[in-house]
């Protein structure tokens, strides 16, 4: 079966309405050899209701989980779901490229690869005698 593929967005001028009750992510963070890489389950979530803001060293999420009504409900024996606005902001443990960061949902798990900045090679300064 042949797979849609959708692009997340990612920029860096995100503007999200704010909310006193947000909920925050859950995330993982790993590294690799080359990259930085971010997962969270965002079950019922489309590339839509996210916002996805990174900088050289920080990252935010941002969405909204809308429950979807059916029908009057007259009581519930579970409420254990999160829905409404949620974000996550973090320092990132290292540099990374924002500008070839990619993103991805599958199967309800948004991963973010954020691929690291070559370290600056160390440079010696030469010091001029007058």
């Amino acid at each position: 079966m042949a797979e849609k593929k959708k692009s997340l967005k990612i920029n860096n001028n995100a503007s999200w309405p704010s909310s006193v009750e947000e909920g925050e992510l859950a995330i993982d963070l790993y590294e690799t050899k080359d990259s930085l890489v971010l997962q969270a389950v965002i079950g019922g979530m489309k590339a839509d209701d996210l916002d996805i803001s990174i900088t050289n060293d920080m990252i935010t999420i941002r969405g909204e989980r809308q429950r979807e009504e059916s029908g009057q409900i007259d009581k519930f024996y579970y409420d254990e779901c999160f829905w409404g606005a949620f974000s996550r902001s973090l320092v990132l443990p290292q540099e990374v490229d924002a500008d070839k960061a990619k993103a991805t949902i599958k199967n309800g798990l948004l991963t973010i690869v954020l691929p690291k900045l070559e370290k600056t090679k160390k440079k010696t300064l030469q010091i001029e005698e007058k």
